[in-house]
């Protein structure tokens, strides 16, 4: 934006730009966050038309879709205008006048009377659970706010985009205006954002550039390599639980042979429960769940599910190695 403004090129129509590369944090930083990360760019200033709040969103899913990442949610919001945010803040800071330190953690106790859009954002579930019934800004739009918001989401709709409306996603700075969204995933731990972004009118002119609006959005570098590797990791061919504990050593050593053909998987080294092992084994994503317990100890043989096909059956262990392959 610095760049835009003082080369005079900020008030000359639409520009649409992008930048990469090393960021700093100026403040401490949260958990799960870096003093200095990386981060793509994409912004696009000099016009107030809610199509380009949609064709910016649309931009960034396609871009993550290019990437091979699906299983990712949109949330979407609105946090109306200075027309009409002022009232809705009266309406909240109304609502959180009468919670104390037993509802709500410090940082809130502070934010709720200098900047209570933020208790919205708040990850703490306590304070999550106390703010639940918070009036919801969209409910306070005014008119043009809510024909922009309206706008985006017919455009989003016709494309086919899916989201998901979320009250609570909102930005502590006031040049934030109108749309915001942001991409999440599950796959990546706590900090679950992948990109964000939205509508920012006030920020050209509160750095001393033209007053003009501009829209964008922000991918975190790392988190996007994460949630790559997270993606691109190829599930294990086996999953092999031992219920007798008896059967650690064979059942490692089977493992190995299976190795050594090729296959890939895991296998316990300690007794551990058998539901713990079979929700380890679903989780892992493996095709095969080998099951070799008392029985099975005694007569050389194990039982192979298939965990993508459906089905089990009994198979002995001198050449497991080959019938697993001939069933992928």
């Amino acid at each position: 934006m610095r760049a835009l403004a003082e080369g005079g090129r900020a008030g000359e129509g639409l520009n649409k730009v992008f930048a990469y590369g090393p960021m700093f944090r100026y403040e401490r930083p949260q958990k799960g966050r870096m003093r200095q990360f990386h981060q793509i760019d994409v912004e696009a200033v000099g016009s107030p038309d809610p199509l380009l709040d949609a064709e910016i969103l649309l931009m960034l899913r396609h871009y993550l879709s290019a990437l091979g990442l699906s299983e990712l949610t949109v949330e979407l919001n609105s946090l109306g205008c200075p027309a009409c945010r002022p009232a809705y803040l009266d309406v909240l800071r109304e609502f959180l006048k009468g919670m104390h330190k037993e509802q709500l953690c410090e940082d809130c106790m502070r934010r709720k009377l200098t900047n209570p859009l933020r208790v919205l954002d708040c990850k703490v579930p306590q304070c999550k659970e106390f703010t639940a019934d918070a009036p919801r800004i969209t409910d306070h739009l005014c008119p043009e706010c809510a024909g922009h918001f309206a706008a985006v989401r017919r455009v989003l709709d016709a494309a086919g985009l899916n989201y998901v409306l979320n009250p609570r996603l909102v930005r502590g700075l006031d040049y934030y205006v109108r749309t915001t969204f942001e991409i999440v995933s599950g796959a990546i731990g706590s900090q679950s954002s992948v990109a964000g972004g939205g509508r920012y009118d006030g920020l050209v002119s509160s750095i001393g550039g033209p007053d003009v609006p501009g829209v964008g959005f922000a991918c975190g570098m790392e988190r996007l390599a994460l949630l790559i590797n997270a993606h691109n990791e190829p599930a294990p061919d086996f999953f092999l639980t031992v219920l007798d504990p008896a059967g650690l050593e064979t059942g490692l050593l089977l493992a190995q042979k299976l190795r050594q053909k090729g296959l890939a998987g895991e296998t316990p080294y300690a007794p551990r429960g058998t539901k713990g092992q079979m929700r380890a084994a679903d989780k892992s994503g493996a095709r095969f769940c080998l099951v070799l317990g008392t029985e099975e100890l005694a007569a050389g043989t194990v039982v192979v599910k298939n965990m993508q096909g459906g089905g089990q059956e009994t198979l002995p262990r001198d050449g497991l190695a080959a019938a697993l392959r001939a069933r992928m």
